[in-house]
């Protein structure tokens, strides 16, 4: 799950966060992402590490708040 404010949906680009834990790929509440493929409902969101090397490319559905 992913957040966004102030936008119905994410977009290309966007900084997204974890609404949630995802324990199945080490990923925590809070932590960000950015969104590198919008698709109906879902988003492909990729998460790198301080290195920018991707350490996960998940498809998550989005909620807006």
């Amino acid at each position: 799950m992913t957040k966004t404010t102030g936008m119905d949906t994410p977009r290309l680009l966007d900084v997204v966060a974890l609404l949630s834990d995802v324990p199945t790929h080490g990923l925590v509440r809070g932590q960000v992402g950015t969104v590198v493929e919008p698709l109906d409902g879902a988003c492909e969101v990729e998460f790198s590490d301080d290195e920018e090397i991707t350490d996960e490319l998940l498809i998550l559905h989005h909620h807006v708040q």
